[in-house]
C-alpha cells in the first residue's frame, strides 16, 4: 500500500510542478512582474515551455523506473518509502533549480530590453471591492476547533477505559506503529495538535481577508473578478481541508478510546481517502482557478487602457519566492510561483502565524 501511495504522490508533484508557469497571471513570469504589451513574449513562452517538458520528462520517467524497480525487487516497506521520499525531493529540487534559473534568464531579459521603461506604473485601489469580497467569515473556521475541543472532553471521561498505551504515530497500512504511556497529556495530545492547526488555518483566513487586493492597471474589471473568485474559492479550500483533518484526527482518537471500532480496512481507508481528496482538491483549485484567479473566465469587457502598467514590485521579491516589505501592512501576499498565498517577511506577525503552530506541535511531539 505504501508503493501505491508514493506512486500517486510522485506523480502529483511532477504533474503539478510542471504545470505551475502556466496557472499563474500571464504578467508575473519565474517571479519577476512583466509589463503589458509583453506578456506574450516568445522567449517567455519558451522559457515556460522548457520549465515544463524537463520537469515533466524527468519526473515521468523516475516515476517509471520507481515502479519498475519496485516491482522486480524484494525490498522492506522501509526501502520502498525512503526511496519514494528521495525521488520526491529531488523532483522539487530539480524544479527549484530551473525556477532559479530561468528567474535568472527572465531578469536579464527583462533588463536588456528595457521592458516597461516607458510605460507608467500604477497602482489601482477600489475603495468599494471589499463589500463584494465572499471569504468566509472566520467564526465559521471555529466550528471545527469545537469538535476537538468536545473531544478533548469526551476523552477525559473515558480516561479511565483507556489502553495503558496510546497510539502516537500511525504508518502507511493505517495501523499504529508507535506509543507513549497512557497520561492526562498523552491521551489528549493528538486533538492539542489539531487545535494548533485549525487555530492556524484560521489566523490564515483572519489575515489573508485583510490582505491587499491588486487589481490589474490595464485590466481591471477582469482583474476584480478573478481577485475575488481567487479569494473565495481559496478560503473555501482552506475550509474544507481543516474539516478533512478535524474527521481523520478525529477518527483517530475515537479508535483510541473505543479499540475495536476501527477495522484494518477502514483505518486503511480513511487516510488514504483524506489523502486522495485532498490530491484531487488541489488539482482542481490550481487548474480551475490559477494563482490570482488567472484561470477563471470572465465575461467582461475591460476598456483598452494604453501606456501603463502595474506597479513593478520586484525589489520587494527576493529571488520572486521571498516577499520582503517592511511598509505593506498585509501578512499574507499572493504567490508568484504557485498557488495560493506567503506571508510578508517584513511583517514579524506572519512568522508567529506560519512557524508558531509548527514550534507548538514540535513541542508536544517532543513532550510525549
Amino acid at each position: 500500500m505504501a508503493f501505491t501511495i508514493f506512486l500517486i504522490i510522485i506523480g502529483f508533484i511532477f504533474v503539478m510542478q510542471s504545470a505551475i508557469p502556466f496557472l499563474l497571471k500571464r504578467t508575473v513570469a519565474f517571479g519577476v512582474t512583466i509589463p503589458e504589451g509583453h506578456t506574450d513574449d516568445p522567449i517567455i513562452a519558451l522559457y515556460k515551455k522548457k520549465y515544463a517538458v524537463i520537469t515533466f520528462i524527468t519526473g515521468l520517467l523516475l516515476l517509471i523506473t520507481y515502479f519498475i524497480w519496485a516491482k522486480n525487487s524484494d525490498l522492506s516497506e522501509e526501502t520502498i518509502i525512503l526511496t519514494g521520499l528521495a525521488i520526491q525531493f529531488a523532483i522539487i529540487f530539480l524544479s527549484m533549480g530551473l525556477y532559479f534559473y530561468f528567474h535568472a534568464k527572465t531578469t536579464r531579459l527583462k533588463r536588456v530590453n528595457q521592458w516597461g521603461l516607458h510605460l507608467k506604473q500604477v497602482r489601482v485601489t477600489d475603495l468599494a471591492i471589499r463589500t463584494k469580497d465572499e471569504m468566509l467569515p472566520s467564526f465559521v473556521y471555529a466550528l471545527p476547533m469545537i469538535i476537538a475541543v468536545g473531544l478533548i472532553a469526551y476523552t477525559a471521561t473515558q480516561y479511565n477505559s483507556m489502553p495503558d498505551m496510546i497510539p502516537t504515530h500511525w504508518g502507511p497500512n493505517g495501523q499504529a506503529d508507535a506509543f507513549s504511556e497512557k497520561t492526562p497529556f498523552s491521551v489528549i495530545a493528538l486533538l492539542l495538535i489539531l487545535l494548533v492547526m485549525q487555530g492556524m488555518m484560521l489566523a490564515i483566513n483572519v489575515f489573508t481577508k485583510q490582505s491587499g487586493i491588486k487589481l490589474n492597471a490595464a485590466k481591471r474589471k477582469t482583474s476584480q473578478v478573478q481577485q475575488l473568485s481567487f479569494r473565495k474559492y481559496t478560503s473555501w479550500f482552506l475550509f474544507m481541508t481543516s474539516v478533512l483533518t478535524t474527521v481523520l484526527f478525529g477518527f483517530l482518537q475515537l479508535t483510541t478510546i473505543h479499540e475495536g471500532l476501527g477495522n484494518r480496512v477502514l483505518m486503511l481507508a480513511l487516510p488514504l481517502g483524506f489523502a486522495l481528496i485532498i490530491l484531487i482538491a488541489t488539482a482542481i483549485y490550481a487548474f480551475k482557478v490559477g494563482q490570482g484567479g488567472a484561470r477563471i473566465d470572465v465575461a467582461v469587457e475591460d476598456e483598452s487602457v494604453t501606456g501603463i502598467t502595474d506597479f513593478d514590485e520586484d525589489k520587494y521579491w527576493k529571488v520572486g519566492i521571498f516577499y520582503l516589505n517592511k511598509n505593506d501592512p498585509s501578512i499574507f501576499v499572493e504567490k508568484r510561483f504557485g498557488v495560493g498565498w506567503t506571508i510578508n517577511f517584513g511583517n514579524p506577525i506572519g512568522y508567529l502565524i506560519v512557524f508558531g503552530p509548527i514550534l507548538l506541535i514540535l513541542a508536544i511531539t517532543f513532550l510525549l
